[in-house]
């Protein structure tokens, strides 16, 4: 077996045990998920991507199966790594290499996890619209990170193969980050409302299945006379996995401003997306205080898409990973300190 696939392998076995632990250990049907234990698993999940961090940082090369320098040379080319390679120290150009990768995985980690905070904002919204109980947040959220996950790596390497033979798809990507970031801004204060009967999906699956009008429990379908029926709580599922998709939109282009290379578009992806559902959990009471990240996210979609549009001009203006790491943390520190130092004010109600 190749260290490649040895790689992957060992990465997709990790996750899927890292879900089962999940699912087996943290999961309670009769009992809401608690702040303390959220913040247990955030604190989990991210230590795991530290973790993963230190591993490419020191076998990234094992990624590709990079073992001589036209190896490297090759790699390098193909994910627009822009590395000096020395064609006498192998050692040296592997070091380098690999301390470039870890850095564009923390960074896309990083992008990705700071994205993902207004996807709760939406499904603190489908949880309060379809009035789930939040006894089975958890269950819902699952099962919706298992399809993102699946979901994730058909864009991801569907993306990657698209970009590959068409460079120019880049600027693309970069135009239309900016312009998200552009509309995010403006309607930052805008009030979204869902509406569980209107709804596109509600609709399509009242058209086409047996819809249950009540909750059954935790259950997503449930036999009656024989016929089977989805429940509301399979609706919301649905909801949620549309609603990824719709994010993943905006997030897949955006860390294809960081790295070119799918692996590590793929790593970052699916650490944030694991670590989305813990820190739903720690957020989901909380996250209206954060009046300003709209703003902050704003800034960030807007400033990688300038980035992607820089392309090769970027690392000679410094706008290099590592700084744009600080750059986006940068963004994420002044948009979460003002709205604590600047509390969103309370409208009276009369």
């Amino acid at each position: 077996m190749s260290s490649e696939l040895l790689f992957i392998s060992g990465f997709i076995v990790f996750i899927l045990l890292m879900l089962a632990i999940d699912l087996g250990l943290f999961a309670n049907p009769d009992k809401a998920v608690s702040m303390k234990r959220a913040a247990i698993m955030s604190a989990v999940w991210i230590a795991m991507a530290l973790g993963f961090y230190g591993l490419i940082f020191n076998y990234g090369h094992l990624l590709h199966h990079i073992d001589t320098i036209a190896a490297l040379r090759e790699v390098n080319d193909k994910n627009f790594h822009h590395l000096t390679i020395n064609p006498n120290d192998l050692i040296g150009s592997l070091n380098l290499y690999n301390k470039n990768l870890a850095l564009e995985f923390i960074t896309g980690y990083v992008v990705e996890y700071a994205l993902s905070v207004d996807n709760i904002f939406v499904m603190v919204l489908i949880f309060t619209a379809f009035a789930v109980s939040k006894k089975h947040y958890h269950k819902v959220l699952f099962w919706g990170i298992i399809g993102a996950v699946v979901m994730r790596f058909i864009f991801i390497f569907v993306g990657a193969a698209i970009i590959d033979r068409f460079h120019w798809v880049l600027y693309l990507f970069g135009a239309f980050l900016v312009y998200t970031g552009m509309m995010m801004f403006v309607n930052r204060n805008r009030d979204e409302q869902i509406d569980p009967e209107n709804h596109t999906i509600v609709r399509f699956a009242a058209k086409y299945f047996a819809v249950h009008p009540r909750f059954e429990g935790n259950k997503f379908f449930v036999n009656i006379d024989h016929k089977k029926y989805i429940t509301p709580l399979f609706l919301v599922l649905l909801i949620i996995e549309g609603t990824d998709v719709v994010f993943a939109v905006d997030s897949i282009p955006a860390i294809f401003s960081v790295t070119k290379d799918p692996y590590i578009v793929f790593f970052s992806n699916i650490f944030a997306i694991l670590g989305l559902r813990s820190m739903f959990f720690l957020l989901v009471n909380i996250i209206d205080k954060f009046h300003y990240l709209k703003v902050g996210l704003a800034a960030l979609l807007a400033f990688i898409g300038l980035k992607m549009l820089a392309a090769n001009y970027a690392d000679r203006i410094g706008l290099t990973t590592g700084n744009a790491l600080l750059v986006i943390l940068g963004i994420l520190i002044v948009s979460i300190a003002a709205s604590l130092i600047f509390p969103k004010k309370e409208t009276a109600h009369k």
